[in-house]
């Protein structure tokens, strides 16, 4: 009755949230810059939907890890 234990992801909720927060970091202090690129309309307008897609993506990943390392994880469904 050996139960495989499954290893934490500590070092990838590091990498994510070290990544994660750089990102606001850059954000925030470039906020002229980023407001340049994004109101110039044309086919600038892709990139506040390809920015958020990016926070998306990597907050997402970095609080889903956290959350495992917690122990927390999806209930299963019932199958209904």
């Amino acid at each position: 009755m050996s139960k495989t234990a499954k290893k934490k992801p500590y070092l990838q909720a590091l990498a994510l949230g070290g990544l994660s927060l750089a990102s606001y970091y850059f954000l925030f202090t470039h906020v002229n810059q980023v407001m340049e690129y994004f109101v110039k309309g044309g086919i600038y307008a892709v990139l506040p939907i390809a920015t958020a897609l990016y926070f998306s993506i990597v907050h997402g990943s970095f609080a889903s890890n956290v959350l495992s390392i917690l122990g927390l994880q999806a209930a299963k469904g019932t199958g209904h």
